[in-house]
């Protein structure tokens, strides 16, 4: 699969992309368990187009000593953050050497850039407010 194929719900994808860019990072408290995590993103691309990734804790290095090289990321997701599409590596996911490198990089069709409307998986209903009576 490639990055200008990837649409808001896509799941379990592998990709072969370049590492163009990694962002500062930042500390975050998790809602769960109030333990602290570090956070970053960095911008990934192919010939089709690039997109925005975030990055967990030892994933950040992991990412930054590659930045500039060309990885194959495995189960990858599609997640929706402030209205914009982000790939995530998911818990099984991994991230290996390419054997070939991608010369040329799309940065023209970043598709993290295009607003997508949120949606919550599981819920297929409206919610409604108590009845009362």
């Amino acid at each position: 699969m490639k990055i200008g194929d990837l649409t808001a719900s896509s799941r379990n994808v592998n990709l072969k992309v370049k590492i163009l860019s990694v962002g500062e990072e930042r500390t975050v408290t998790s809602r769960r368990d109030d333990s602290i995590h570090r956070v970053a993103e960095a911008l990934v691309g192919d010939e089709t187009g690039t997109v925005l990734m975030t990055l967990w804790d030892d994933k950040i290095d992991l990412i930054r000593e590659k930045e500039g090289s060309t990885v194959v990321l495995r189960n990858c997701y599609i997640g929706i953050f402030r209205n914009s599409m982000r790939l995530n590596i998911g818990r099984y996911g991994s991230v290996e050497d390419a054997t070939e490198e991608i010369e040329e990089v799309n940065e023209e069709n970043n598709i993290s850039e295009k607003q997508v409307r949120s949606f919550r998986r599981g819920r297929s209903y409206p919610r409604y407010g108590r009845r009362r009576g």
